[in-house]
């Protein structure tokens, strides 16, 4: 059960208001915009629903909760393989320095609020934002089930945020949006929470295309 105090804690950790960078990135997004393959917010819908389905559920979320598992046991070992798994999965350059990026972001943000055990991570190359953002819920006792629930939670939000920005979508049609996906993460985390390490993995090749894409693309308001 989240006690209050956790479910504040959460509430920081998924705010847009999180000092991690994350409103720079878009994820394939804009290149996805810019080339014409989303112009509406039915297409915006069809192209999260798709990652959330194949990418976040089968690679992300599993990975996160293997994560949790590990800084809850103090398996440090394990922290930093599972964190080089999730790495390895990320197709392009620029989803990997994201990752590293707001990761270390959020590893510096702990430092600066006296929690311990961050300074190392500041710098890591295995670095990534599941890794931090797990090793946050576990010391500020948020359960795991809803670790997976905000993490996907803040992902979506971040995305559809970009796709009102650059679509460009009305804020109606962004938070109509935002309601209709909100209510398959339930389902979706479930799913997650019962993939095998074996079954972990999963590849969206539009994503992947849009960020190289993206890498090159001549003007641009987002890192990614």
């Amino acid at each position: 059960m989240v006690t209050d105090l956790a479910l504040l804690r959460l509430l920081q950790l998924v705010s847009p208001g999180l000092p991690i960078g994350m409103y720079c990135y878009s994820q394939g997004l804009e290149r996805a915009v810019d080339d014409g393959w989303i112009s509406n917010a039915s297409d915006a819908d069809e192209w999260l629903n798709g990652l959330m389905a194949i990418c976040l559920t089968r690679i992300d979320l599993p990975i996160l909760a293997r994560l949790y598992d590990a800084w809850e046991c103090g398996n440090v070992e394990s922290v930093e393989y599972w964190s080089r798994t999730l790495i390895a999965c990320r197709e392009t350059s620029e989803l990997r320095a994201e990752d590293r990026h707001t990761g270390q972001a959020l590893a510096r943000l702990l430092d600066s609020l006296a929690i311990a055990d961050m300074q190392p991570w500041i710098r890591k190359p295995e670095t990534t934002l599941a890794t931090i953002f797990a090793f946050a819920a576990v010391n500020w006792g948020v359960p795991k089930r809803e670790t997976v629930i905000g993490y996907l939670w803040s992902w979506l939000e971040n995305q559809v945020l970009c796709a009102v920005k650059l679509v460009p979508l009305g804020q109606v049609a962004g938070q109509r949006l935002l309601t209709e996906l909100a209510g398959k993460i339930p389902a979706l985390v479930n799913e997650a929470l019962n993939i095998t390490d074996e079954d972990i993995g999963g590849s969206a090749f539009g994503l992947a295309l849009a960020s190289s894409r993206h890498e090159m693309q001549y003007s641009r308001l987002f890192r990614s």
